[in-house]
């Protein structure tokens, strides 16, 4: 008899014959002795799983390396730090003195392009087409929002005084976000991607400050930002359009035909199709 109810399901019949439309049988499993029903609760003895400390959890890891990178920016920001953005800029353009170049304005696309050829190519990505895009959408408000509300707050000038938006670096922070998107999407399936990516990111970056158009501060907040935005996009992503829908373990839906007697004539057989829903509790 245990056995039995350990695993007696719910059985829900719905049939064009048998039932009235809307109207569905519920069979349910006989009461149970609750002493017995709680002992086959947890049979094999597994410990429920354990809480995870608060540093281990998702938002901590996600936020921990952009924390530093926007930290350093803002501790070195209006020539603050050991390591000013003035001694950065004299050391940059002691080495690259003429050198100037528009690359930086094409590099920061180049990410998103990688993801889409390494898709293209038939390289399973982590999310399908429908949720990547909305989470590249979703990023890319977070990094705007951010980016430019701050460059209005600080009003910082930039090393070469074309205007007060220098920090942070909108370039720096795209470049890095799309890196992160292109990480997150084939970091399964190669590490490669990802450093890729990043490589270009800070490429950008570089430039950026070569280009005498970007202090340390802001390149360094930029990326931070950049990253920032990539992990709340996907820390806040929820929907799931786009995927199969898939049943609960245990639970499974069958085509059936019921036959039945007419209620005005007793004396006729009939039938018809049905649907069969089963529940196995686990």
């Amino acid at each position: 008899m245990n056995i039995f109810l350990q695993r007696a399901a719910l059985t829900l019949t719905l049939s064009a014959a048998s039932v009235a439309p809307g109207i569905a049988q519920v069979v349910l499993p006989a009461s149970a002795d609750t002493a017995t029903a709680h002992k086959f609760e947890n049979p094999a003895g597994v410990p429920a799983a354990a809480k995870l400390p608060w540093y281990k959890s998702k938002l901590v890891k996600a936020t921990i390396i952009p924390a530093v990178l926007i930290g350093y920016g803002a501790y070195t920001f209006n020539g603050g730090g050991l390591y000013t953005n003035q001694e950065a800029n004299r050391d940059i353009h002691q080495l690259f003195p003429t050198f100037r170049t528009r690359a930086d304005d094409i590099l920061i696309f180049v990410p998103y392009a990688e993801l889409g050829l390494v898709a293209l190519a038939g390289v399973e990505s982590r999310n399908d087409r429908i949720n990547t895009g909305l989470v590249v959408l979703k990023s890319e408000i977070i990094m705007l929002t951010t980016v430019f509300a701050l460059k209005n707050l600080t009003r910082e000038t930039r090393p070469d005084g074309s205007d007060n938006l220098s920090f942070p670096s909108g370039h720096t922070a795209q470049a890095f976000l799309a890196a992160s998107i292109v990480h997150n999407e084939f970091r399964d399936k190669s590490p490669w991607y990802g450093i890729g990516a990043y490589t270009i990111a800070t490429s950008v970056a570089a430039l950026r400050m070569i280009n005498n158009k970007h202090w340390q501060s802001d390149v360094v907040a930029g990326a931070g930002f950049g990253i920032l935005s990539a992990h709340l996009g996907y820390l806040t992503h929820r929907n799931r359009w786009g995927r199969k829908p898939r049943l609960p373990q245990g639970m499974s839906f069958t085509p059936t035909w019921q036959s039945g007697y007419m209620l005005n004539q007793p004396g006729l057989l009939n039938g018809g199709p049905g649907l069969r829903f089963t529940w196995q509790p686990k």
